[in-house]
């Protein structure tokens, strides 16, 4: 088992099944040493939304922080999908986060902890990232978050 497996399986941590079938969009796109990852929402394995809401209105600010761990879950997944083993990650480059956010609601930052979190969890420093994380006024199938990331592979 990788370096990193070991990792996840200390943390119990069980990445979600991945279906690529029939999709004209894919979720990664690697060029060179670098890949790209789409958009990742909080949803489950049918792709169906675990959480929906704005943050500030719907839903608190720890149960963004939650959704945005679970898009950090899913970009895991389409991560070892991908390259097989998660130990060929050599470092997160950058991650956006967008927070359907009511009006007022001014934390995005701390939402999109939930993701860099996790990464740092998964990867030590290699996790480590430059992050924008902003407020969105929608966003698909009503979720609170998505988070999208590059990566550098080894």
């Amino acid at each position: 088992m990788s370096e990193t497996g070991k990792r996840l399986e200390a943390l119990g941590i069980e990445l979600p099944v991945r279906d690529r079938k029939g999709k004209g969009v894919v979720d990664a796109s690697i060029v060179g040493d670098v890949m790209y990852l789409s958009a990742q929402l909080p949803v489950d394995e049918n792709g169906q939304p675990v959480y929906v809401g704005k943050v500030g209105a719907d839903l608190d600010l720890d149960t963004a922080y939650k959704a945005a761990r679970l898009c950090g879950l899913n970009a895991l997944a389409v991560l070892k999908d991908y390259v097989g083993e998660l130990d060929r990650v050599d470092h997160v480059i950058k991650v956006l986060g967008l927070v359907n956010s009511a009006g007022d609601f001014s934390s995005q930052p701390a939402v999109i902890n939930g993701f860099s979190d996790l990464m740092v969890e998964v990867f030590g420093y290699r996790g480590q990232h430059a992050r924008s994380a902003m407020g969105a006024y929608a966003l698909p199938m009503n979720v609170p978050v998505v988070v999208e990331m590059i990566v550098k592979l080894r």
